[in-house]
C-alpha cells in the first residue's frame, strides 16, 4: 500500500450467524485446495526477489516470474497479456509492466471481475505488502483455471503501486476507457498487505468497502463488501469487519464509476515499506485463510460451476480410503496409489462445520469428538475424495 491506511475504529465483526448466502459445497471444496506448502514457497519465491522498486531489474524479474507462474497452471501465452507503462520523475521516465491474465466467461464472456494485487515493493522485499496478496490470486488463478464460471475473470499484477498507483491509474485510462464499447467490470476485487505479522492473533480481516470519492457507487460496493463478507464467512475460518477503501489499486476504479471491494488485514503489521517485512514476519497460516476466503469470493462474484467437475471429484475406494469406521479414537487413511503428493485431511460434523484439518498426517486423533456420523474429506492436489465415518465410543 502506498500510504500510511487509516484504520476506523467502528469496525463492525460478522458472524456465520448473518450471513444469507447459500453455502456451496463445491466452493468450499474448491476453497480448501489452497496449498500451505504453495504459500509458503510463493512468498520464499517473492522474498528472494529482492526490492522490486518500480522500474528495477528486480521488479523485472518478478514481473517474469508471475508469468511463469501462470503459464505453468496451464494459462495459454494468448491469455497472459504484458501491459507497459511509463511515467515520468525529476530524473527521467520510469517504465514497468502491468500483467494480465484473462479467464473467459462461459455466459458473460464481456462483463468482468477484475481479481488485482501490487507486485513492487519498496525499501524491502515486500512479502506482505505486497506478496501476501500476489501469493493469494496466484492460488486462486491456479484453482479456477479449469473451472467454469458464467462472468469473465481477470488476474492482474499492478506495478508502481507504491510510487502513487501508477500502474492501476494507467490501466484504467488506456484499457479500461479505451476499450470499445468501455469494459463492462462487475466488480474489482484488490488484495493488499494481508498477510499479517507473526505472533499476531490474525483470526480476522478487513472487508474494504468504498464510502468516499465518488457517492454514485458507494452502495454498491458496500453490498458487493458484504457479499465479500459473508463468503468469507462461509468458505474460510476468518472473522470480517469492515472499513473504507482507501490508498490501493482499486481506487484509480473506483474513481471511474466502478463497483470495488477488498481485503487488508485487519491487526495491522507495520512492517510495510521497511526492510522488516520478510517471510519470517508474516503470519503463513493467516495467508492461506485469506486466499481460501478469496477463492470462496471469486466464485461467488464470477458465479463458478456448483458441481466439481469429474477431475476435482476423481478418487474412489480404490484411490483412498479411511479406516477403521466405526472407530473409537484413532483414524487412518491410506491411499497409497496416489505417490508422495501433499495432501488434506479435514473433517465435518454433518452440520457443515469443520471440525478437524490436518495437513500431511496419515493418523487422525478424534478422541475429542463426539459419538456420531462424520463426513471426511482427502484432498490432494485437485483430486477429492469423501468418506462418512461413524465414531463410536
Amino acid at each position: 500500500m502506498f500510504s500510511k491506511k487509516i484504520i476506523f475504529a467502528f469496525a463492525l465483526l460478522v458472524s456465520l450467524q448473518s450471513v444469507a448466502q447459500s453455502y456451496i459445497p463445491a466452493y468450499q471444496s474448491r476453497a480448501n485446495m489452497v496449498s500451505q506448502t504453495n504459500i509458503n514457497t510463493l512468498l520464499q519465491d517473492i522474498e528472494n526477489l529482492g526490492v522490486k522498486t518500480t522500474g528495477s531489474v528486480a521488479n523485472n524479474n518478478a514481473l517474469l516470474w508471475l508469468k511463469n507462474k501462470y503459464l505453468s497452471f496451464g494459462y495459454t501465452a494468448s491469455q497472459v497479456q504484458e501491459i507497459p507503462f511509463s511515467y515520468a520523475t525529476g530524473s527521467g521516465n520510469v517504465n514497468s509492466t502491468n500483467l494480465v491474465v484473462t479467464k473467459t466467461g462461459t455466459v458473460y464472456p464481456n462483463i468482468f471481475v477484475i481479481v488485482c494485487g501490487h507486485y513492487d515493493s519498496i525499501v524491502g522485499p515486500g512479502v506482505d505488502d505486497n506478496g501476501s496478496g500476489v501469493a493469494s490470486i496466484l492460488e486462486i488463478a491456479r484453482i479456477l483455471k479449469d473451472v467454469p464460471t458464467e462472468y469473465s475473470i481477470k488476474f492482474i499484477n499492478f506495478s508502481g503501486e507504491e510510487q502513487g498507483l501508477k500502474g492501476s491509474y494507467n490501466y484504467v485510462a488506456n484499457v479500461v476507457n479505451a476499450t470499445n464499447p468501455k469494459m463492462n467490470i462487475k466488480v474489482v476485487f484488490n488484495l493488499d498487505q494481508v498477510g499479517g505479522k507473526i505472533g499476531n492473533n490474525n483470526n480476522t480481516i478487513y472487508c474494504d468497502q468504498d464510502q468516499g470519492g465518488l457517492s454514485s457507487n458507494n452502495a454498491a460496493s458496500q453490498a458487493m463488501t458484504q457479499q465479500l463478507a459473508n463468503c468469507t464467512a462461509l468458505y474460510s475460518p476468518l472473522l470480517t469487519a469492515f472499513d473504507p477503501a482507501y490508498a490501493s489499486d482499486y481506487i484509480p476504479f473506483e474513481q471511474n464509476g466502478e463497483v470495488i471491494t477488498g481485503y487488508y488485514e485487519y491487526i495491522r503489521s507495520y512492517t510495510e515499506h521497511t526492510t522488516n517485512d520478510t517471510y519470517a514476519n508474516v503470519d503463513i497460516v493467516y495467508v492461506k485463510n485469506v486466499a481460501m476466503a478469496a477463492t470462496g469470493a471469486v466464485q461467488h462474484f464470477a458465479v463458478a460451476q456448483t458441481t466439481l467437475s469429474t477431475k476435482e471429484s476423481a478418487m474412489s475406494d480404490n484411490d483412498a480410503n479411511f479406516y477403521p469406521i466405526p472407530t473409537t479414537s484413532l483414524l487412518n487413511i491410506d491411499f497409497v496409489k496416489l505417490g508422495k503428493e501433499n495432501f488434506l485431511v479435514e473433517i465435518y460434523d454433518m452440520s457443515g462445520k469443520l471440525v478437524i484439518s490436518e495437513f500431511n498426517k496419515k493418523q487422525i486423533n478424534v478422541s475429542g469428538l463426539e459419538n456420531g456420523v462424520y463426513l471426511a474429506k482427502l484432498t490432494v492436489g485437485d483430486k477429492i475424495y469423501r468418506k462418512k465415518i461413524v465414531i463410536k465410543k
